[in-house]
């Protein structure tokens, strides 16, 4: 399955644009999604490790499944005051 993630912030700037398109297994969660985002855009292998991820506009744990046509967002870690 191919699947499309909104990036943000440092992802954004990493990656160049503004989603980026993986491909995932079928019955992939958000584990697999993680780990297809580290091989498939090295720029951001060393971030995605400490990224949030959203499924359908709901913050989503590794083992959150992800279904066809998800809503997916990869939401970096933040700093600043």
């Amino acid at each position: 399955m191919r699947a499309a993630v909104r990036v943000f912030a440092l992802a954004r700037q990493l990656a160049g644009q503004e989603s980026l398109v993986v491909d995932l297994p079928s019955g992939a969660t958000v584990a697999d999604l993680r780990r297809a985002i580290a091989d498939q855009y090295p720029a951001l292998a060393s971030l995605v490790a400490h990224t949030l991820f959203a499924v359908n506009t709901q913050y989503a744990s590794d083992d959150t499944p992800i279904p066809a046509d998800a809503d997916l967002a990869c939401i970096p870690p933040v700093s600043g005051g």
